[in-house]
């Protein structure tokens, strides 16, 4: 069994992840697209005291992206939203691999938040099929309370007619979801035929396995109901027929597809410093990123003020190769400014003066991406300072 150092392994992830970009070709609108059919998925999140996640995520692998570009993928029905490990945006060329999920919710083979209300959902189905599309305000939630997160009936009943897979969104509107049918939000010509076991796993195993690298089945299925059984025995599978093998890193068995290791002989731009996301594909599994990079985090906006170690939002910062930092940032649309509120260097850090030029460089693309004119660095913590 062949091994991996840990540099050869963060260079693997970063550049089956396509972190961060050297350059940009051709149409960007285009290039979007292929970042989600690079990735898989990319992870919806709604604060905004920076550019929402995924735009960021987006952003991240794709230089000359535009806000834009998300609408009009939704629109010309190449993107769609709906799960993952968490709410996400996905390529509509797998769209038929979301289906066993759909349906283990809609036959109750597995719970969702909701209890079902069968004849609310009915009403709410045939109001959009004779309406057309709609948004949960559009309904009146009569005399019933408020349940799970606030939300009412009809938000609901909504929301499990869509994960059940009767309903899709088409487009979002100020950010709230607009639901319609899903036979008239889907494109023609689309495969929507079930996936059996066999291939549902061979999905599951190989597409993690291109976005990132390398994993293991606690990887694989992370935050995913019921596939554990069948993940663990596509995995042997593959092994068995050469699709895949089994390296070591750092004592631990990972699983590779057999050409991903290639992929070790191209050039990874340790130049760029990048802001990642805290909800980026590279780092959302943080065991993964703790063992890989040395990176432990956690994202501090749930945690109490007083009990937060680096702050409300603190970004996570790739540059040579690894992560050697963190940002608490903040933009202020009132001054058109991105505030660096707080910036944590890691002690594994050494060239600092080199790194900080790099950081500057990736902050004034951050401020023009969020919209903001210039940027400030606060403080800085805790091995050096800026004048």
């Amino acid at each position: 069994m062949e091994s991996l150092s840990l540099p050869q392994a963060r260079k693997l992830a970063l550049l089956s992840q396509g972190l961060p970009v050297k350059t940009s070709q051709g149409s960007a609108y285009l290039k979007s697209l292929d970042v989600f059919e690079r990735l898989g998925y990319v992870q919806i999140d709604t604060i905004s005291v920076v550019q929402r996640a995924h735009h960021h995520t987006l952003w991240n692998r794709n230089p000359n992206y535009q806000v834009g570009h998300l609408e009009q993928l939704v629109a010309e029905k190449r993107v769609f939203e709906y799960w993952s490990h968490a709410a996400a945006y996905l390529p509509m060329r797998d769209y038929r691999f979301s289906l066993p999920r759909k349906a283990a919710i809609k036959s109750n083979q597995q719970n969702h938040w909701y209890q079902k209300d069968h004849k609310l959902m009915r009403d709410v189905l045939k109001r959009i099929e004779d309406n057309g599309p709609l948004m949960a305000k559009d309904f009146v939630s009569e005399s019933h309370k408020s349940n799970g997160w606030g939300s009412k009936p009809t938000k609901r009943a909504l929301e499990t007619l869509y994960m059940q897979g009767d309903l899709m969104i088409p487009e979002r509107r100020s950010f709230h979801k607009v639901y319609d049918l899903t036979e008239r939000v889907l494109p023609d010509g689309l495969d929507t035929s079930m996936p059996t076991e066999q291939e549902h796993g061979q999905f599951l195993v190989l597409s993690y396995l291109r976005a990132h690298g390398f994993g293991n089945l606690a990887e694989i299925t992370y935050l995913l109901k019921g596939v554990k059984k069948q993940v663990s025995q596509t995995l042997n599978e593959l092994c068995e027929s050469g699709e895949i093998e089994k390296v070591m890193i750092n004592g631990v068995e990972y699983y590779v597809c057999c050409d991903a290791l290639t992929l070790l002989n191209k050039r990874l731009n340790k130049k760029r410093a990048k802001l990642l996301s805290p909800f980026d594909n590279l780092l959302i599994q943080r065991k993964r990123a703790s063992s890989i990079f040395n990176f432990d985090y956690l994202l501090e906006c749930y945690v109490p003020a007083t009990k937060r170690q680096f702050g409300y939002f603190c970004l996570p910062i790739l540059w040579g190769g690894t992560l050697v930092a963190r940002a608490d940032c903040k933009v202020d649309k009132y001054t058109s400014t991105l505030n660096v509120i707080h910036l944590f260097i890691e002690p594994s850090l050494r060239t600092r003066e080199v790194f900080l030029s790099a950081l500057e460089e990736e902050l004034s693309a951050f401020s023009q991406f969020n919209q903001c004119s210039s940027y400030t660095i606060g403080k800085v913590s805790p091995y050096i300072n800026i004048t």
